[in-house]
């Protein structure tokens, strides 16, 4: 896997490009993301990099939150530590950090704690990328609008189960067993869910906002936080 960035969906809308050709684009507001941790296999067992979007008040950040990206809070148990020769992790040096994640890597990195990664060096030359997203909660759901049941006919001998989902018997196929087969469609939680659209088009990068535009629709709402990572799928 390759390294990727955290941003917000800003919206959708249109841009022409040369040719005078429209392309549907969707706006995502991607980093500034400092770099707070590097793993390595010696200490970690596999490599990655952790990193934040969105700077966080300290007064609503926790101790633990604080401590995370600066060196300044330290406590009895570190001081210790340093004092038996124990070799300490680097801090960041930043704001605390709303969103915090990681990326896995094939390989050793030269990335650096601290370092500030932007779109603009991240996606330079990449054509294509992968947006993980949350997609929007809409709570219980029947079946016709969660699974796009037709529903039941709605003749003058039917009473109130136009939208019902029917029988959920499998007698037919068990041969007598009265349980439901897994995976029968039902109502139930609709959204709300991680979803990772892939291969999308990179039409644009504004470097001076941090600004990426690309092709197509990503999951989530308006303001939802997306991760951004070059795409690992070939044509």
């Amino acid at each position: 896997m390759s390294l990727g960035l955290l941003g917000l969906k800003v919206g959708m809308t249109q841009v022409f490009d040369d040719k005078g050709k429209v392309a549907p684009v969707t706006v995502l507001a991607i980093g500034p993301c400092p770099v707070l941790q590097v793993r390595t296999p010696e200490r970690d067992g596999y490599h990655a990099v952790q990193l934040g979007f969105q700077d966080k008040l300290r007064k609503k950040a926790i101790r633990a939150e604080r401590g995370h990206v600066a060196g300044e809070f330290s406590s009895k148990r570190r001081k210790a530590r340093q004092e038996a020769g124990e070799q300490i992790l680097e801090k960041a040096n930043c704001e605390p950090q709303r969103y915090i994640r990681e990326f896995r890597l094939d390989g050793p990195t030269e990335t650096k704690v601290g370092a500030l990664l932007t779109a603009s060096e991240v996606f330079k030359g990449v054509p294509r990328v992968d947006v993980i997203g949350t997609t929007k909660g809409r709570g219980f759901t029947g079946v016709m609008k969660r699974h796009n049941f037709h529903g039941l006919p709605a003749a003058h001998g039917a009473k109130k189960v136009h939208r019902s989902g029917g029988s959920i018997s499998s007698h037919a196929s068990n041969r007598g067993s009265g349980r439901p087969k897994k995976g029968h469609k039902a109502a139930g939680q609709y959204g709300n869910a991680r979803r990772t659209v892939r291969n999308l088009d990179v039409v644009r990068i504004d470097a001076d906002n941090n600004l990426v535009l690309v092709r197509g629709a990503v999951p989530g709402p308006n303001g939802g936080l997306v991760i951004v990572r070059p795409t690992n799928k070939k044509n």
